[in-house]
């Protein structure tokens, strides 16, 4: 794992150092903007196609949902009564409950994963986003985004409409393959392998270019502790008893707690901006979880 993590961070400095140097004057949120595209609408849906076609699905996929959202419910539920205790501001509650419910599972959970158990940890990754993390950051995330922000001016036509999404029509064609036993074409095979070879690598790039330490402000310290506490330390002690009660197995297990104990995700940013809530205690958030986990998910994967 210590090996994993020097790698990774050699990467997102690679991704921070972008930043400040503007290679071609290319700004990082451009870059980044661009590879993560690349990454969502292309790499990542061959992976997700690849992956999903030959795993096994069944009623550990329906474990691995029910693990990440009643993990997700019980954070959400914590840091709201911590935000409710402690009387904080509407939009700095709603943007520290975003930070301390959602964790990173894809962009930061899948290369760590991948390095720490092998190649068939991104199975785990994948169902953990697309079966629990995405549907619940898409609905009860909007959902909060909205309940302690401003709505916006101009609504969604559906509310379904996050599913209308290449990873997840990937998703569904993987599935349909699956459950008919369709071999896949050996020229077919090796091409997803080679396009999702190069999903790990643009992630933690693309976390190393939104990461940034300006973002972090003084005003914003005392509300980053209870986002710490229940997203690197509560959150995954909390999926161990969920885990154990769903009768999820080794090595399946450790690597969906170790999913979920991932930090702050980035995308919550997003949500921020579209709602109003507090988008530079968000970055804080983000900025700090991630460099923490540094050391907290060394601490996990040896209790795992």
């Amino acid at each position: 794992m210590t090996t994993t993590l020097i790698q990774m961070t050699v990467l997102m400095l690679c991704g921070a150092a972008w930043r400040v140097l503007c290679p071609n004057k290319l700004a990082a949120d451009q870059t980044r903007l661009v590879l993560t595209s690349v990454v969502y609408y292309f790499l990542l849906p061959a992976m997700v196609l690849e992956v999903l076609w030959k795993a096994d699905i069944g009623w550990q996929s329906l474990k691995f949902s029910l693990l990440g959202c009643s993990s997700i419910l019980l954070a959400v539920f914590v840091s709201g009564l911590i935000a409710k205790l402690l009387r904080f501001q509407r939009t700095q509650a709603g943007a520290m409950i975003l930070a301390a419910a959602f964790p990173n599972t894809t962009y930061l959970g899948l290369p760590v994963l991948e390095q720490a158990y092998g190649g068939w940890s991104r199975s785990v990754v994948i169902q953990m986003d697309l079966f629990a993390a995405a549907p619940m950051v898409f609905t009860v995330g909007i959902l909060l985004a909205r309940h302690y922000g401003a709505a916006e001016k101009d609504q969604p036509k559906s509310r379904l409409g996050f599913f209308n999404a290449p990873p997840f029509w990937a998703a569904l064609l993987a599935v349909v393959l699956n459950l008919n036993h369709v071999p896949a074409p050996l020229w077919l095979a090796g091409l997803l392998t080679m396009l999702s070879a190069a999903v790990a690598p643009l992630m933690i790039f693309s976390l190393g270019l939104a990461l940034s330490w300006r973002a972090v402000r003084w005003r914003n310290l005392p509300y980053i502790p209870p986002v710490v506490l229940i997203k690197l330390m509560w959150f995954p002690w909390a999926g161990i008893y969920i885990a154990d009660v769903l009768q999820l197995e080794n090595p399946f297990r450790a690597a969906a707690i170790l999913d979920i104990a991932m930090p702050s995700m980035v995308l919550g940013v997003v949500l921020c901006d579209r709602y109003q809530l507090d988008s530079s205690l968000y970055a804080t958030a983000v900025t700090v979880t991630t460099g923490l986990s540094l050391l907290s998910l060394p601490f996990w994967f040896e209790v795992l």
